[in-house]
Order: structure tokens, then sequence, then C-alpha cells
């Protein structure tokens, strides 16, 4: 087989303005670019440009980082701000959990399967129930319990770990625990969460029981990005299921506990592969 030539995802977010495709287009040109996947957005409430666009260099050993210096008066000029990455860097997950482990066994299948573009240093959990599935892994698995008089220095050691082993993204797989607003901000734009679609209704324990109760004929879940605001940020994916009676209260638990999993995979593949970008409360997603 061939070579393959190096392969690049360049990212941007600017204000509206003719001229941009044209130049982006021109540095590529210069820089042997030949593109392999394009996909912009246009969002006319707010003048605001989004692209992304997949490209290879006819270039042996052109670098990430040449290529970063190169574009700067490109993102200066229309004041973009932008990500430049190789294409097959795989992004450092760090995976939160507590008691519930069935999105946990998923992200980890995936990832050993080569599904997700991700690399895995750390499971992190409040618990010690998920240790043996993360040493079957060969991945360290870190306890840290948190409790009202301990959760200042727990979160202290999370964020020291976030530091210590370069993490890109974390990842709440069902993790229960409420990370306090310092926390959020610190890991703005690179925590992902994923909760049931029954928020606001069916709030504490149980929410699937609290369902069947109710009748519910469908069942969902959200993938957000964390902030401050408790299951209101940036919403990544979303997807639902459709039940009916038939369904005892242990079933609805099931069928829930696989829309959560497919829903948390897509939105951590679409992260590591750089296809969300952020649009204020909102994102836009090349999928």
């Amino acid at each position: 087989m061939p070579e393959r030539n190096p392969e690049f995802v360049l990212t941007l977010v600017c204000p509206d303005r003719p001229g941009i495709v044209y130049a982006v287009s021109s540095f590529l040109v210069q820089h042997h670019g030949n593109i392999l996947e394009s996909q912009q957005f246009n969002e006319r409430v707010d003048d605001r440009f989004f692209m992304r666009v997949h490209f290879e260099v006819f270039q042996p050993g052109a670098g990430v980082e040449e290529l970063r210096r190169a574009f700067g008066w490109v993102a200066d000029s229309y004041g973009m701000s932008w990500n430049l990455w190789e294409a097959d860097e795989h992004y450092r997950t760090l995976i939160m959990v507590s008691k519930y482990g069935h999105c946990l066994n998923d992200l980890l299948y995936r990832w050993n399967s080569g599904a997700l573009q991700i690399d895995i240093p750390a499971i992190v959990s409040n618990h010690t129930d998920f240790e043996p599935l993360a040493k079957s892994y060969g991945i360290p698995f870190h306890h840290i319990p948190v409790s009202p008089n301990t959760k200042q220095d727990a979160e202290a050691r999370l964020l020291g770990l976030v530091d210590e082993l370069d993490v890109d993204l974390v990842v709440l797989a069902r993790y229960m625990q409420i990370l306090s607003e310092d926390a959020c901000r610190q890991l703005e734009g690179k925590a992902i969460n994923i909760h049931h679609s029954f928020l606001p209704g069916f709030k504490g324990a149980r929410p699937y029981h609290q369902a069947y109760e109710r009748g519910v004929k469908l069942i969902g879940a959200t993938a957000h990005y964390v902030t401050p605001d408790l299951d209101e940020g940036p919403i990544i994916e979303q997807d639902v299921v459709r039940v009916d009676h038939s369904l005892t209260a242990d079933k609805l638990v099931s069928a829930g506990q696989d829309v959560e999993s497919q829903v948390l995979s897509r939105a951590v593949r679409w992260h590591s592969e750089s296809r969300i970008l952020l649009n204020g409360n909102r994102t836009v997603v090349f999928r």
C-alpha cells in the first residue's frame, strides 16, 4: 500500500462576510492541500459562519504546527476562532462513572474495537464497583470518594488528573455527582454529560419508575456540554425510543439505558472528530 498523505481537520467560527471560503481554499492550495470533506453553515440570525474542512497535504513531512503558523494570518484577517488538528489524533478522554455502568461499558467496547477516536488514560469514580472492569481493559482506575466534607478536595484531585494526564475531554458517563461552578468553568467546552430526557419532569431517584407510573410513550436521552447551569449546557445529541403499556418499569430502565449509551457514544465520537462547534448556548454539529 502506498504511504498516505498526512491529513488534518480545520474548524473555524467567525463573523459571516464574503471571501471566507475563498481564503480557506487559497490557503490549502498554497500549502499543497486537497479537500477530502468540507461542511459549512451560515447562521443568519447572528451573521456567523461555521466551517469544518478535512484535507490532506501532498507534501512529505507536513506538520500541524507549521500549518497552524501559516493559517494565522487568514484567521486574523477574518476574526476567526479556529482549531487545526491532525485528522487521526486521538482525544485523551477521562471517563467518570458512579454506580450505573451501561454508558461506561459501551464506551469501553467502542474504544476497544476502534470505533471511537479516543485514548482513555483513566477512569474516575466515587465508588469502586467498576474497578474490575477498568482493570480488564488495562485502564488505570482512580477512586475519588465524594462527600459534602470532601467535595472540594475531590474536585481538586480530579482537576489535577486532568492536567497531569493532559486530558482533552472529560465524559460524565452517568457520574451522579454535581460538579461545582468552578470545576464546570475549568472544563468548559471539554466535558460532556448524559441524562434522561424526562427533565425537568421526573426529577430525583428512579425517573424511569416515575415514567412508568405516568404511562409515558416516549423515553429518550440528551448529551450536552457541562456548564454551571445544571443539565442546561449546549445540547450535542438527543434521541428517543417509543415504548408502550407492555413494558414493565425494569424494561423501561433497560430501554432507557440503551438510548443513553447510544446518544453519549455519538456525542463523544463527534467531539473527538472535531465535528462540534459551539454557537452560544447551542451547537453546530457537522455529522
